[in-house]
């Protein structure tokens, strides 16, 4: 326990430090929401790396690995090649470009300016505040969870006290705080997850017969997960069941599309000076997700076959039925001691880089896209997005309250898919194609969320049935809660969302733009003068 507090200070003295330099450095509404459009390729990729992969990945998506099994290598896959090849080769540098040309500082001011248009900008700067918390209380509940397994500490206490460190350095700080921090903490989670790796597979006796170990114990998946179509952790699942539903349209879809739209990333982009620290932080945010968020779906797998072979239980019964318990007890039962204080630092750094980011752009949101747009005011412009940040924490800490246990890899699938759903036809056409209208934006955006939030409020069964409101309208949990079992209908409740709402977005988006009236053509080819 002395060990692992000291390292923790030691810890938590850089990143107070880094926040403090953060804070020296920012000077206006640029560097605190922008850090001066001048940050190293490095710093920027790291910053982008440790903001996707947090503890709701290691976390709850490597509990979720230790349920489901190697399918979410795919998830793997799509965070490398889509959010990372495709977002910074291909959305990357036409934001950056846009975004100087336009002089924007925030995500919703990007789509509000090309578009020309109040509305989209308050539209989307209010859909992130009121639902960023939601993920971020996913991400505070993956690293309190950690702390309550590994020091002993109440969930309850480390909600608040790592929620009034975050806040330290994110309110004063800004977006170069956030970024210095973010750099130095990814690079402690890529050190923690190579070791993990390395060391998981030492146990089992090598990468063969780890994976030959984990395949032979397919009839010790649980019952449940069986009639759901899950045949085990290297078997994969049958097609069409609702457990193959889940694993590939929401975690796999869901989330490994729904990364292009992410405000919180997609503001990082603007942050350098020119494409070719673009083109360098590639690599670096190639190499960062593979020795994270590869690993830990890996090491979330195999963990089954450790524990068992220690226990005689599989993970899901280790953890006593918390999802979100898993991995926490794998590093505290199965790791070396000293592993146990260093991976927990991972896990603040995997929290803490995140967490700042959501906190950041979900105040910016609230105070420079909806407030300012709204009601315009001379106020401090700073001040104005440290309220927001404020209000933003305080939505957080009520949510990490309110969510139930196991969510947390599910309430960021939520967030990536609502985002996806409202935000990527507007944001991607409107850096590639000069037809798409104002009409076209707004009906996109309202159609896509709109469509989401129905299907998750009367046809997805984990929302709708946590949510209620179905049940008290209709009478039942789902619309299609009565179909016959195996029935199209009936494994509707399984299908995610951003199934259904992205491409109504999409062909919304293009249908209205092509019979309503064009944006001035002055204003597309400022729009273009750097694209």
């Amino acid at each position: 326990m002395a060990v692992k507090l000291i390292t923790a200070m030691l810890y938590f003295v850089t990143v107070f430090y880094l926040g403090w330099r953060g804070w020296k450095e920012t000077k206006g509404a640029s560097d605190y929401m922008l850090a001066g459009r001048s940050v190293n390729p490095f710093i920027m990729a790291m910053s982008y790396g440790a903001t996707f992969v947090s503890t709701s990945a290691i976390i709850g998506f490597g509990g979720v690995a230790a349920m489901f099994g190697m399918p979410l290598l795919w998830l793997a896959f799509l965070t490398i090649f889509v959010g990372v090849f495709i977002a910074m080769v291909f959305l990357g540098k036409r934001t950056r470009r846009m975004g100087l040309t336009l002089n924007c500082h925030t995500f919703p001011e990007l789509l509000g300016k090309r578009y020309n248009s109040k509305f989209v900008q308050s539209f989307s700067g209010g859909i992130i505040f009121f639902f960023i918390p939601v993920y971020a209380a996913a991400v505070l509940t993956g690293i309190c969870r950690m702390t309550e397994v590994s020091l002993g500490l109440p969930y309850e206490w480390m909600l608040i006290g790592i929620t009034a460190i975050l806040s330290l350095y994110v309110i004063t700080g800004g977006m170069k705080a956030v970024m210095y921090t973010d750099a130095f903490q990814g690079t402690i989670m890529a050190a923690m997850m190579l070791f993990l790796l390395g060391y998981t597979y030492y146990l089992l006796g090598g990468v063969i017969p780890a994976h030959e170990k984990l395949t032979a114990m397919s009839h010790l998946m649980p019952q449940a997960l069986q009639k759901g179509g899950i045949f085990g952790w290297t078997q994969g699942s049958a097609q069409g069941t609702p457990l193959w539903l889940v694993i590939y349209t929401t975690l796999v879809y869901g989330v490994g599309i729904g990364v292009l739209a992410q405000p919180q990333l997609v503001v990082r982009f603007m942050t350098v000076s020119s494409d070719k620290e673009l083109n360098r932080a590639v690599l670096y945010g190639a190499i960062f997700l593979l020795l994270t968020v590869f690993v830990i779906f890996v090491v979330g797998a195999l963990s089954n076959a450790i524990f068992f072979d220690n226990f005689g239980k599989i993970s899901i019964q280790m953890a006593g039925g918390n999802l979100d318990k898993i991995i926490p007890v794998f590093i505290e039962r199965i790791m070396p001691p000293w592993f146990s204080a260093a991976f927990l630092l991972a896990m603040f750094a995997a929290a803490m880089s995140t967490l700042s980011s959501q906190f950041h752009i979900g105040g910016t949101s609230l105070a420079h896209d909806v407030s300012q747009v709204v009601l315009p005011t001379k106020r401090d412009a700073k001040q104005i997005n440290q309220l927001g940040i404020v209000i933003t924490i305080l939505a957080t800490l009520i949510w990490s309250w309110l969510l139930p246990p196991s969510i947390v890899a599910r309430a960021t699938a939520f967030f990536f898919g609502l985002t996806g759903a409202a935000f990527l036809p507007a944001y991607v056409f409107g850096l590639y194609w000069k037809g798409m209208t104002k009409s076209g934006a707004k009906v996109s955006m309202v159609g896509g969320f709109t469509v989401s939030m129905l299907w998750m409020l009367f046809i997805h069964k984990k929302e709708a049935v946590a949510i209620g409101l179905c049940k008290a309208l209709f009478g039942k949990a789902t619309l299609v809660a009565d179909a016959a079992p195996g029935s199209t209908m009936f494994l509707l409740q399984w299908v995610d969302p951003n199934v259904v709402a992205l491409p109504v977005s999409i062909s919304i988006a293009i249908i209205v733009s092509l019979v309503s009236r064009s944006l001035a053509e002055d204003h597309i080819q400022l729009c273009w003068q750097n694209n």
